[in-house]
């Protein structure tokens, strides 16, 4: 008999830090007191630039002037949501030589630590673990994909709220997909006086990005076939 098991529906705090350091466009590096604004245009994103290791992989006699380095990172919501900061992530480390992001080859970074901070507070995620995790093959393909669903089928997008469980609230004033990974997509319910974020998963998680459309039109199909009365929905 197989041992019970349940299912996956959204990405651990180690995916997420992959799928951040896959996606982002910019971060900040603090190194030597200095802060240093970094935008990434090419598309490889930090992790095109920096290579993470443990210590335990280089060995220093002590000669090596090592400069401690912290990176910051930030996870905005692609859409026109209330309070678009996503999570925040903090990479801590120790480089061998000051930090230059126009260098032709990736930098080594001493893994230190890695925190991510999100509504669901403070994460701490080891190398191990990001060795670990696979970067979400939707990651640098969500923004894209989301603005084009709000600017595109703005009319679909309520139609998911029949799927939402417990039903919202009626006195809802709005709707819009705040993430889409993998697993599932998040909608934030916005409200008078607040909001509330509802996941739905998908039946299977992605496993290619060619997955994702039909994943989504799954989504659809399935709200379509529900029976859920709500005033956004036409």
């Amino acid at each position: 008999m197989r041992p019970f098991s349940t299912p996956v529906t959204q990405p651990t705090p180690a995916e997420r830090v992959r799928s951040i350091l896959a996606s982002a466009h910019s971060m900040t590096v603090v190194a030597d007191g200095h802060r240093q604004e970094v935008h990434l245009l090419d598309g490889t994103g930090p992790m095109g630039h920096l290579h993470l290791h443990d210590p335990s992989e280089g060995v220093h006699d002590g000669r090596d002037a090592r400069i401690p380095v912290r990176l910051e990172l930030t996870d905005i919501a692609p859409t026109a949501v209330r309070e678009r900061l996503r999570a925040r992530l903090t990479l801590t480390g120790l480089l061998g030589a000051e930090y230059a992001h126009d260098a032709t080859e990736s930098t080594c970074l001493e893994f230190g630590q890695a925190l991510l901070e999100d509504a669901e507070g403070r994460t701490y995620v080891t190398l191990d673990a990001l060795h670990a995790a696979d970067v979400d093959p939707i990651a640098t393909r969500e923004a894209a994909m989301l603005t084009h669903l709000v600017d595109s089928h703005t009319e679909l997008v309520p139609l998911l709220l029949r799927l939402v469980r417990p039903r919202p609230e009626r006195r809802m004033v709005r709707v819009l997909p705040v993430a889409l990974d993998r697993y599932g997509i998040t909608l934030r319910l916005e409200y008078p006086t607040g909001h509330q974020d509802a996941r739905l998963p998908f039946p299977t998680a992605v496993t290619h990005i060619d997955e994702a459309a039909s994943r989504i039109h799954a989504l659809f199909a399935a709200a379509r076939r529900s029976s859920h009365p709500n005033s956004l929905l036409t």
